[in-house]
C-alpha cells in the first residue's frame, strides 16, 4: 500500500467512524477503561516502503462512505482536527534526521491536542475535563514554541541514517495504532467522554514517540523535551483513565 493511499483510507476512517457513531444514542455509550499501547500511518520516506509492517492491517471499515451530514459538530471538528495532525504527523516521520523527525512529528501532535482540547472548551461541561483541556492548552503551546524555534536552525539530513529505517517504522507503528484507538474515543457522542476517550490514546502516542526519540535521538535538547513529555504526561494519562473508569 503506498503512503498516499494509507493516509486516504486514514483521513477516510475517521469520518466513517464519527458518522456511524452519530445515529447512535446517547444512552448506548460504552466507554473503555483499556489503555492500549498506540502505535502511527506509515512515514513518506522512501527508506520504508519494501518493508511495510502493516500490510496485512485490516482497514475495511475505512471504506465505508461517511455521510456527513449525520455527524454532529462536535464529530465534524474532531474530524478537521484528526485530519490535519495526521497529515503533520506523516510529514514529521519521512524525516531522515531522528532529532528533526521527532520535532516535526511531536509539532503536529501538539497542535491536535490543542485543536482538541479546544473542542472539549467548546462542547465539553465537565470539570476536571475542561481544566484538563486548558492545562493541556497551557504546557503543549509552549512546548510547540520551542519546537518550531528548534526547527528552524535544524533542517532534516538530505540522506537517510543507519538507524532512519528503524526510526520510521517505530513511528509508523506507533500512529497506526493511536489512530485506531483516537477514532474509537472522539466517535463517542458524549462530549466529555469522546474528549477523555480521545486524548487517552492521542497521550499514550506521545509517550510512546518521545521513547523513540530517547532511543535514536541525539540532540540534548530534544532528548531533554521528550523526557519532560514523558514525565508531564503520565500522570494525565492516570487521571482520564480514573475519570472514565468512573464515568
Amino acid at each position: 500500500m503506498t503512503t498516499a493511499n494509507r493516509f486516504t483510507l486514514l483521513a477516510t476512517s475517521v469520518a466513517a467512524v464519527l458518522a456511524l457513531s452519530a445515529c447512535k444514542p446517547a444512552n448506548e455509550v460504552t466507554p473503555s477503561t483499556e489503555t492500549t499501547q498506540p502505535s502511527m500511518a506509515a512515514p513518506k520516506n522512501e527508506t520504508v516502503k519494501d518493508a511495510d509492517p502493516h500490510a496485512g492491517h485490516n482497514m475495511a471499515e475505512s471504506n465505508v462512505p461517511a455521510d456527513a451530514t449525520k455527524m454532529t459538530e462536535m464529530q465534524k471538528d474532531y474530524n478537521k482536527s484528526m485530519s490535519k495532525m495526521n497529515d503533520q504527523m506523516m510529514a514529521g516521520m519521512g524525516y531522515n534526521d531522528p532529532d528533526a523527525a521527532f520535532a516535526k512529528s511531536m509539532l503536529g501532535h501538539h497542535l491536535g491536542a490543542v485543536d482538541m482540547a479546544k473542542i472539549e472548551l467548546k462542547y465539553g461541561t465537565d470539570q476536571a475535563m475542561l481544566k484538563l483541556a486548558q492545562e493541556i492548552i497551557d504546557a503543549q503551546q509552549a512546548e510547540i514554541s520551542t519546537m518550531e524555534k528548534w526547527l528552524a536552525s535544524h533542517p532534516d539530513s538530505p540522506e537517510p541514517k543507519p538507524e532512519t529505517p528503524a526510526m520510521q517504522k517505530a513511528y509508523a507503528d506507533g500512529m497506526d495504532a493511536m489512530h485506531e484507538d483516537m477514532m474509537q474515543g472522539i466517535a463517542d457522542p458524549v462530549p466529555d467522554m469522546a474528549f477523555a476517550r480521545g486524548m487517552l490514546p492521542h497521550h499514550v502516542g506521545a509517550v510512546d514517540m518521545a521513547k523513540v526519540q530517547l532511543k535514536y535521538g541525539e540532540n540534548e535538547e530534544m532528548r531533554q523535551l521528550a523526557q519532560e513529555i514523558i514525565d508531564a504526561q503520565q500522570p494525565e494519562i492516570k487521571l482520564m483513565q480514573d475519570w472514565i473508569a468512573t464515568h
